[in-house]
Order: C-alpha cells, then sequence, then structure tokens
C-alpha cells in the first residue's frame, strides 16, 4: 500500500468514526446537575474533583467545597482555590484520619460539621458545584447516615453538581449517582518507601 493509499484508508476509517460519533451526540442535548462518585483505592479521587472545581471556576461558575478528613493539611489545592474568595468557598473542617485523632466522639462530631456546613452549600442557590471531599470515609465509618446523606442529596435542585470523594463508596451512594469513578491502584511510590509530597500529593 502505497502512502496515499495508507492516507485515503485512514480518512475514510476516521469519516466512519465521526459520523457514529456524531449520531451518538444527536440525541444528547438535555443538562442536568449531576451526583459524581469517586472512589477507589487508587490516587487522584480529591485530585479530579479539584480538577472540576477548577473548570468552574474558568467559567465564573461558583464552587462549595467541604473537607471532611484532611482539613488540617496544608495543600496545594486550598492554596490556589482560596485566590478565588469570589467564586470558591473552601471549608477545611476535617481533624486528620481516624488513627490519627484515636476519638471516635471528636471524628463523628468533626463529620456533623461538616455535613451541616455541606448542606448549608448545596442549599445555596448561587453555588453551581459542592465538593464533599472525603465524605465516602465519614460515611464508611458510619459518622454519618447514609439515608440522610442520600435524602439530601437525591432532593437537591437541578442544576447543582455534587462531587463525592474517598476510597469505600457505599453501595447506596453509587446506585444513586449519575457518574462513578474507580481509581484503581496499580503502583505507589509509597510502597518503596517515598512519603507524600508537595505537589503530587497535597
Amino acid at each position: 500500500m502505497t502512502e496515499q493509499d495508507e492516507a485515503q484508508a485512514h480518512k475514510q476509517k476516521m469519516e466512519k468514526r465521526k459520523t457514529l460519533h456524531d449520531k451518538k451526540l444527536d440525541g444528547k442535548s438535555g443538562e442536568k446537575g449531576l451526583l459524581m462518585v469517586h472512589t477507589g483505592s487508587g490516587k487522584g479521587k480529591s485530585s479530579a474533583a479539584f480538577g472540576m472545581a477548577l473548570r468552574c471556576v474558568g467559567h465564573d461558575m461558583p464552587v462549595g467545597i467541604v473537607q471532611f478528613i484532611k482539613g488540617a493539611w496544608d495543600t496545594g489545592e486550598r492554596r490556589v482555590l482560596e485566590r478565588f474568595p469570589d467564586l470558591v468557598t473552601f471549608l477545611a473542617m476535617g481533624e486528620g484520619f481516624t488513627w490519627e485523632t484515636q476519638d471516635k466522639e471528636r471524628d463523628i462530631a468533626a463529620a456533623r460539621d461538616a455535613w451541616d456546613a455541606a448542606r448549608e452549600m448545596i442549599a445555596d442557590p448561587a453555588i453551581a458545584m459542592v465538593i464533599l471531599d472525603e465524605i465516602n470515609i465519614a460515611l464508611r465509618y458510619d459518622y454519618l447516615d447514609i439515608d440522610e446523606v442520600l435524602d439530601v442529596l437525591t432532593k437537591r435542585r437541578d442544576g447543582l453538581h455534587v462531587v463525592a470523594t474517598g476510597r469505600n463508596a457505599k453501595p447506596a451512594l453509587i446506585e444513586a449517582a449519575d457518574l462513578v469513578t474507580e481509581m484503581t491502584l496499580v503502583k505507589h511510590p509509597f510502597r518503596a518507601g517515598v512519603k507524600a509530597q508537595a505537589g503530587v500529593e497535597y
């Protein structure tokens, strides 16, 4: 086959793909607020959510963020997003992972306070997206009632996007979600003795 034949074959193949793609898009014109879940054992769940927060900022869409666990950390994403106080409300309300506090009642109280703040954001008509960072961990340990959380999330206003992050998402939350992404751990430098690093993990 000559180069010209290869180029023509490629062009025909791409034309077919474009036709199929355009056909798929034809029936999709609606918009709605999405409930999105980032879960799994792999790295990147919160990072993906903060990437969406930056997209919202780029479109002048107000974002509310509540951190349920990692609030005590000084993170790069928090530093960046707090530079947009007119568009981003960033509440770091966690006190660390449960093995760090070693106080179940304190963990439950912190989770409840964070959930109260999240409900206020969800009810705020000015906010376009609410990120519930690591809420899946609070739900996993039953610091929050899954039925109560689902009741609020499923009754949210039509245009509001909500992102729930954290490993071990409850099956009921996965079932209620519009989009679920599972991050799979294949390899991680922590297992080779490399600690969490600025710009990569936080």
